[in-house]
């Protein structure tokens, strides 16, 4: 948002080093003979690139004029036109505890006036609606981010370091990758089950951005960066994180319908805990604060001073973790808690709330 910051994941482990190999990219398929001349591969590899230059420049074309720069009162960040009313989804750290903004878009310098919807933090997700909707605003094509591939070619959309319509190139780089943001500097704090990871540049003022394939199509919403710990907090190069366009949708969706969001699909114990150490002074489990009543935690028996130390088959040594482990499961869905209690480890059977 603010380009004096980025919205961070911390790595909890030393960078691996990572060997990336380059090359050609082979989008689309040609016929290739065994005994082709140099001249002949080197033809073909002129036409592979042309044609990958061509894709890159009709993506660009099509999904540019969808993105656009949000500016709050001090900070920056990034949008995507959701809908043709000027309903523009970006991510929840980027609005921060701002109502109003300025909105530019990628084919006008006017400044645009826009009003907060909802914000919905615990997915880093919020909505902002144009007070005065330009003609021929362009409405984003999101795709179906179970079908998103390793290996796909993508392009990062957004204002990075307010530099307005921008774009990088890398490639999906994994699926399902659930991270947690850090609550400092702006962040929300929040654990996002199912990120798409990519090695696209994703920089201060990306947030909020878009993550396109090459069928022109909004795969993620650009939220997070990684930091190597190992080397003092600086930027890991390639490794950033984008929310899912399905996501993106069902949150969007209902703050559009609602204004606000009804059914946000993420499990929850209805518990307020803090994470304890041992006698190394080592993370070993969730201590229970407070129990929401008639939460799914009380109806299991769970009570204030408990330490939930295991979900499930997942060990539980931080609030963080818990958070993770609940991440991957869905309201409604039956699970064991083990748990210590005056000395004693104890296990209950729970079925899972709604966050």
């Amino acid at each position: 948002m603010d380009v004096t910051r980025i919205r961070a994941l911390r790595l909890l482990t030393p960078l691996a080093v990572l060997a990336l190999v380059s090359g050609c990219y082979g989008y689309g398929s040609s016929d290739r003979s065994e005994t082709s001349t140099p001249q002949t591969a080197q033809a073909l590899a002129r036409k592979s690139g042309s044609d990958l230059q061509g894709d890159f420049q009709r993506v660009i074309k099509d999904v540019l004029p969808s993105v656009v720069q949000i500016q709050a009162a001090n900070d920056l960040g990034s949008g995507v036109v959701y809908d043709d009313k000027g309903h523009i989804v970006t991510n929840a750290h980027v609005v921060g505890e701002e109502k109003t903004f300025k909105v530019t878009t990628a084919n006008s310098e006017d400044t645009l006036t826009a009003r907060l919807v909802s914000s919905y933090p615990q997915q880093d997700l919020a909505v902002v609606k144009l007070d005065k909707v330009p003609s021929g605003l362009k409405a984003a094509v999101f795709a179906d981010s179970s079908k998103v591939r390793v290996g796909q070619i993508v392009l990062a959309m957004g204002s990075p370091l307010g530099l307005s319509s921008s774009v990088t190139q890398g490639i999906v780089s994994a699926t399902g990758r659930t991270v947690t943001e850090g609550s400092g500097g702006g962040g929300t704090g929040a654990t996002i089950a199912n990120m798409v990871q990519t090695s696209a540049a994703i920089n201060p003022g990306n947030s909020g951005g878009a993550l396109v394939d090459l069928d022109s199509r909004v795969i993620g919403i650009p939220t997070l960066a990684a930091v190597d710990p190992t080397f003092g907090d600086s930027a890991a190069p390639g490794i950033g994180f984008a929310i899912p366009a399905s996501m993106v949708r069902t949150i969007a969706g209902q703050i559009v319908r609602n204004g606000k969001v009804t059914d946000s699909g993420r499990a929850a114990l209805g518990i307020t805990g803090r994470t304890v150490v041992d006698d190394t002074y080592q993370p070993a489990g969730v201590a229970v604060v407070s129990v929401k009543s008639g939460g799914a935690a009380d109806k299991a028996g769970l009570e204030a001073g408990d330490i939930i130390t295991r979900l499930g088959d997942t060990d539980i040594t931080t609030i963080t973790s818990l958070t993770e482990a609940l991440a991957q499961d869905k309201p409604g869905e039956r699970t064991t808690v083990t748990y210590t209690r005056g000395g004693s480890e104890k296990k209950t059977d729970v079925t899972l709330g709604e966050q």
